[in-house]
């Protein structure tokens, strides 16, 4: 079966127009009125300015979409920006953590060593306070030994005085004994 063009049967021949049973056959073509009814259709949405409303529709898809890819580079680079910010943050505050890391270190150590000092300041006042309070007992210590000397060789001569010498000799072995005394306090 052959497909017949829309416009196959129109011709200026007059034989062939006869043939064909004139100008009438085209009319009752199928072909025909199927190309009449696609012009027309064609020439429809050409008059209701339809192509130009699907071009702007287009258009405007287009340009929407040309509008959100910008947008959503300008929020992908607001959003490297951001995270380009939080990673510095972060490097300061790790800086900072270890600057303050180290200040403590630094404080702890300068402290220990304050200790250390203090301590050894306290041993040094300590001993030395010790050592004072040693003096002082072993000043009392000989300052009562005098005394008690003192005191018992006063006794003994009194009592050898007493017992065996005269008055006269009793003062000379109490001037001699306060001599000997004296001599060996000094």
């Amino acid at each position: 079966m052959r497909c017949a063009l829309p416009f196959e049967g129109w011709t200026h021949d007059k034989a062939n127009s006869a043939e064909h049973g004139g100008n009438l056959e085209m009319l009752s073509s199928t072909t025909f009125w199927t190309a009449i009814a696609f012009f027309m259709f064609i020439g429809l949405l050409v008059y209701l300015k339809v192509p130009s409303r699907v071009l702007g529709a287009l258009d405007d898809r287009a340009e929407r979409i040309r509008d959100e890819l910008e947008q959503a580079k300008k929020l992908r680079e607001e959003a490297q920006a951001l995270l380009a910010d939080y990673e510095r943050r972060q490097r300061e505050a790790e800086k900072e953590a270890e600057s303050i890391l180290d200040q403590a270190r630094r404080e702890a150590a300068l402290g220990a060593q304050e200790h250390k000092r203090k301590l050894a300041e306290m041993v040094e006042r300590q001993s030395a306070l010790a050592e004072t309070k040693i003096a002082q007992s072993e000043a009392q210590a000989i300052k009562d030994i005098r005394i008690a000397a003192a005191d018992l060789a006063a006794k003994t001569a009194e009592k050898l005085i007493s017992d065996e010498f005269t008055a006269k000799q009793a003062e000379a072995l109490i001037d001699q004994s306060i001599k000997d005394l004296k001599a060996r306090l000094n």
